[in-house]
């Protein structure tokens, strides 16, 4: 299993997918392909029997390949960030040596490459390639810099935020303000993965974290409060609080409905 780390500084599990998944999504995305190859050729058969004069239709053909062998896969791998519906399928995706997402340049040298070592070679090249490269890259995936990763089907749940029981009272009275949002994903993730980090490692990402929180929370806990406890206690917290502000807010809602129905000037509603 490789490990992508994302700008907040946490690890994440990214497993390559096998080449079986990959061939598997490959044929799929091959099929609809070929159907559109098949409906082009159909229209520009109809088109060479209005008269078209043989040059035009000799370039109309070529446009149309160049369309549907590079164009139309840059398009679709740039749009869904490399998931293609054959990749959808079994549950794969298409990302950069760093985990992000793909972009243009990368979908397009795909592409590009795919119409020798997937077409021309009727995808020799690309399932050589794919079986002795340890992360599954082919030719295309080499020079692009990007692969294959899992996104679902072995992924375990994360464990609940659970409250310290000697920072319950602290926390109930401290003023925590809203965790910007990448802030607060690198917690959670590190309280996720904590006891898996190397032990320095660990200590390391939660004394940072801890003091890129504590920037939004007054008073501090005691001196001495474990790191750990601390995000932990802070994120349950702002949970909690988040929790009975919306239920709070559905009930209002349902309160303005009522108003809202009601019928003015003090007229009785019809009986039903």
């Amino acid at each position: 299993m490789d490990t992508i780390v994302i700008g907040e500084g946490v690890e994440l599990d990214a497993r390559p997918a096998s080449a079986i998944s990959r061939m598997l999504g490959a044929l799929i995305d091959l099929a609809v392909l070929v159907a559109v190859l098949l409906l082009v050729a159909i229209l520009l058969t109809n088109v060479a029997r209005i008269g078209v004069p043989e040059a035009v239709a000799d370039v109309g053909g070529t446009v149309a390949i160049a369309f549907v062998l590079i164009v139309l896969p840059t398009t679709v791998d740039t749009l869904t960030r490399g998931r293609t519906l054959g990749k959808l399928a079994v549950g794969i995706r298409v990302v950069r040596d760093d985990g992000g997402p793909i972009v243009f340049r990368q979908a397009f040298v795909r592409a590009l490459v795919g119409v020798v070592e997937l077409w021309l070679t009727f995808g020799s090249v690309a399932l050589i390639c794919s079986l002795v490269h340890p992360q599954g890259k082919r030719v295309g995936d080499i020079l692009a810099g990007t692969y294959a990763v899992r996104v679902r089907g072995g992924a375990g749940g994360r464990a609940p935020l659970v409250m310290p029981p000697h920072l319950a009272v602290w926390a109930r009275t401290a003023d925590i303000a809203r965790l910007p949002d990448g802030l607060a994903l690198s917690v959670r993730q590190f309280l996720g993965r904590a006891t898996r980090l190397h032990p320095g490692s660990r200590v390391e990402l939660g004394t940072r974290l801890t003091h890129e929180v504590q920037r939004y929370v007054r008073p501090l806990p005691a001196p001495g409060t474990h790191p750990e406890a601390f995000l932990a206690a802070v994120l349950a917290e702002r949970r909690d609080r988040e929790l009975v502000a919306e239920q709070r807010a559905s009930v209002r809602r349902d309160q303005e409905a009522v108003l809202l129905h009601r019928l003015p000037h003090g007229v009785l509603d019809p009986p039903s």
